[in-house]
């Protein structure tokens, strides 16, 4: 099932195996992806190519500064045959939302987000409406252009589970998307949405064990210690690196979570979380080198089983 959908996302995606990857285990554990590149490496094609192998809806923002919550949500207007208000729902109503250049709107709309992701629900005009699952926000964000944009706040960052980015291709991958670009192969649905929240509940018997819920605890124990981090990592994410670990497992083929389950996502779910000190960055301290620095550091639990 999981390889059918892979290599349908493939036909439009060329050498983005680690991005699909990441998609997918933040699909099956409910969480959400930042992807922080360049324009043009393939953010759109990568979000329709996996709503469409999901047979899922999808739909697209662009983030734009005059952008409203009730742009992203929906409002309510007055109906004269019915004299009564009429709730049009928005386009955060849908499976895979693309929110384009996320940080190019005012943190007002982009708080607008917060309660859906967390809890895959919206409130308003004081009712509460439950989101269809899956759910899944794809947000994209240029790291170069910073004119015009808000930076997205730590209470943001910490809801999106993962932060990656797609990279340039090589000279081969890039070939070869010329050459799809002239077949233009469509994408076909290979997995409902019932296989998949399946698959999304079948992550319950995924078995941790004790040894490696404290080896999350301690990594994250350590980000909040370490002399150069202001900000470390939050208990939520303890919960996601957790359940992005079950979902790896899953994927690949194991009823069980290994350590390497933990230390491979450590970065991408904790590296857009901390905040370094002034004099860190001064010096220079690499986020990556210092990530790596702490899975060096804590021991890796032995398991047998």
């Amino acid at each position: 099932m999981i390889n059918s959908l892979k290599n349908e996302i493939r036909k439009t995606l060329v050498g983005k195996d680690h991005a699909i990857d990441s998609i997918l285990i933040a699909l099956l554990s409910g969480g959400h992806v930042l992807i922080e590149d360049l324009p043009g490496l393939g953010k759109t094609t990568l979000a329709k190519a996996f709503s469409a192998a999901m047979d899922c809806t999808y739909r697209r923002i662009q983030f734009t500064p005059d952008l409203m919550p009730s742009d992203l949500i929906g409002v309510s207007v007055y109906s004269k045959d019915q004299q009564q208000f009429i709730f049009h729902e928005g386009p955060i109503f849908t499976n895979v939302l693309l929110a384009d250049e996320i940080n190019r709107t005012s943190p007002k709309t982009q708080s607008s987000l917060l309660e859906a992701m967390e809890e895959s629900q919206v409130t308003t005009d004081g009712r509460t409406i439950k989101l269809q699952k899956p759910f899944l926000v794809i947000a994209t964000e240029n790291p170069i252009e910073l004119q015009g944009t808000f930076p997205l706040p730590e209470a943001q960052l910490d809801r999106f589970m993962m932060r990656i980015s797609l990279g340039y291709p090589t000279a081969d991958e890039e070939v070869e998307i010329l050459s799809l670009k002239e077949t233009n192969v469509p994408i076909n649905p290979v997995i409902s949405r019932e296989t998949l929240e399946e698959a999304m509940h079948a992550l319950e018997n995924i078995y941790v064990d004790p040894a490696l819920k404290q080896y999350i605890v301690k990594l994250m124990k350590a980000t909040r210690e370490h002399a150069s981090v202001k900000l470390g990592a939050s208990p939520r994410a303890s919960v996601h690196l957790f359940n992005g670990a079950k979902a790896k497992a899953y994927l690949d083929g194991r009823d069980f979570v290994i350590a390497s389950d933990i230390s491979n996502l450590f970065e991408p779910v904790v590296g857009h979380r901390l905040i370094l000190k002034g004099e860190a960055m001064y010096r220079g301290v690499g986020l990556k080198t210092l990530l790596q620095e702490i899975l060096d550091a804590v021991e890796v639990p032995k398991v047998v089983r």
